[in-house]
């Protein structure tokens, strides 16, 4: 079945943008999944096609009308859920993307100037998700970094289907560190135990070096991690001694 994303966005020509290149590219011409770009303009009733005014009890900006929006959300409507995107929204996890990538698709609601009137979330079932604190110019770019982590979990578009088995936030850790070719580069070398032939202990050093990294960079993954708290910081004298 076709994975199907479509886009409700003021600039439908943004899309497919770079995922119509590479991996993503060639899934979309083989009709693994499908990109269909709709203007939320075209939803407006006046004259003037207007999407948006000023915001109530003054400020700076404008805002997205909720009859607009609701409109092109009414359009599209046919059971795939609806994604706000907004720095307001839940942020975007890889269970998530895991858990759009296994449905039908997505239904991607971009934002623009300074977000939508409230109400749309009151009289419409739309997740609100952002994809990371901080503030973008519209949800464009955040709807495509959504549809990338998607599309690429999609079967056979990644090739092996264990390539992302291992990679950052699946199982809660952030990847080990890779290596290849030369073994030698500027005096530093592919770590002895990547070398060694040995897959038990390369299988163990990846594990430690991905439970030393996480707690160094990401201590807030620890408690969540899906196989219980990170080992202690003895797997990074572990690793020293592997290295």
């Amino acid at each position: 079945m076709t994975w199907r994303a479509t886009i409700l966005t003021l600039y439908p020509d943004m899309f497919p943008g770079h995922l119509g290149h590479s991996i993503a590219g060639r899934a979309l011409a083989n009709a693994t999944w499908a990109c269909n770009a709709v203007n939320i303009r075209d939803f407006a009733t006046d004259r003037h096609r207007t999407v948006d005014d000023t915001p109530a009890g003054g400020g700076p900006g404008m805002v997205l009308r909720a009859d607009v929006v609701a409109a092109a959300i009414d359009a599209v409507a046919d059971g795939r859920p609806v994604l706000a995107m907004t720095p307001r929204g839940q942020p975007l996890t890889q269970a998530r993307v895991r858990t759009l990538a296994t449905g039908p698709g997505a239904i991607l609601l971009c934002g623009r100037f300074e977000g939508f009137d409230e109400r749309i979330f009151h009289r419409r079932a739309i997740e609100e998700v952002s994809i990371g604190d901080y503030v973008l110019s519209g949800g464009e770019v955040a709807a495509l970094v959504v549809m990338d982590a998607c599309v690429r979990l999609l079967p056979g578009v990644m090739g092996a289907a264990s390539s992302g088995d291992e990679e950052s936030h699946e199982s809660g850790l952030l990847e080990h560190p890779h290596y290849t070719r030369p073994a030698l580069w500027e005096g530093l070398a592919i770590p002895e135990a990547l070398r060694s032939g040995d897959h038990a202990r390369i299988a163990r050093w990846r594990r430690t070096r991905s439970e030393q990294d996480t707690r160094l960079r990401r201590p807030d993954l620890v408690d969540h991690h899906a196989d219980g708290p990170v080992h202690s910081p003895s797997g990074a004298r572990q690793q020293k001694k592997e290295e």
